[in-house]
């Protein structure tokens, strides 16, 4: 199934055929970049009504939902020295990069898969100022490999590979299972399609045992959700302008 096409935004065709991308460029009128609290630069999407991350600090909040709470949390209780990584709303790669350098100078390797329906194009990234978060060679890496990981798995150093699935959440399919997932889509009350029961019940299922699920929201339909699915719910710390976040483990 192609993912769903906006008739008011406008896009580009990368490639022919099978391997042709589209590509969602920036609108004046329906997208530009918001200064958030912690100095660095999100996208607000109008046509959704919402920005890719948090206002309050968008690369603090990848840090602490999803590198501190999610993945490190992962690896510091089971040790684990090869971790698979899906994250849901792969968007600007803003939280792949601070993963890319958060690995940077530990030695466990990240085979690393983002779902995103509509890809930015590689000159919207560019303008999001993330190069200054990350050390220069993870920028110059994620950058170069952007338009070649939408149509293949690369291999992005030696301990980490990237593969943006170029699809919609509910015909993601993989053989893979993960240990990790980063579960980043525009809110419930913007995007309830990507929350409902049918579509966390997709996500799980790509769950290894003890995997680890987090996000930045936490609501009772979703701990019930999860609950129903076989993970155990816990009440995490929020990101600043959220008081708490969920984090589920699968049984």
């Amino acid at each position: 199934m192609e993912p769903k096409i906006h008739e008011d935004l406008v896009y580009v065709l990368l490639g022919e055929g099978d391997k042709a991308i589209r590509f969602l460029i920036m609108s004046i009128r329906k997208m530009n970049f918001v200064t958030t609290g912690d100095g660095s630069k999100t996208l607000y999407n109008a046509e959704i009504g919402e920005c890719y991350h948090s206002t309050h600090g968008a690369v603090q909040e990848s840090k602490h939902v999803f590198i501190k709470t999610g993945l490190d949390h992962y690896v510091q209780k089971t040790g684990a020295s090869n971790v698979a990584i899906l994250e849901v709303g792969f968007g600007t790669g803003l939280n792949f990069l601070q993963t890319a350098d958060f690995i940077r100078d530990r030695s466990f390797q990240v085979d690393y898969v983002g779902i995103e329906g509509f890809p930015l194009p590689l000159t919207t990234i560019a303008e999001t100022g993330y190069n200054e978060t990350v050390d220069t060679s993870v920028w110059s890496a994620y950058f170069d490999n952007y338009e070649a990981a939408l149509q293949q798995e690369m291999q992005i150093h030696e301990r980490l590979r990237l593969t943006i699935a170029h699809t919609l959440l509910m015909d993601f399919q993989t053989e893979k299972q993960f240990d990790v997932v980063y579960f980043d889509a525009f809110a419930a009350i913007h995007q309830p399609e990507m929350w409902n029961d049918a579509a966390l019940a997709h996500v799980a299922k790509f769950v290894k045992p003890g995997g680890v699920f987090v996000t930045y929201a936490i609501t009772g339909n979703l701990k019930r959700s999860m609950k129903s699915l076989g993970f155990s719910i816990e009440k995490a710390p929020g990101a600043p302008g959220k008081r708490e976040m969920l984090r589920a483990t699968k049984l």
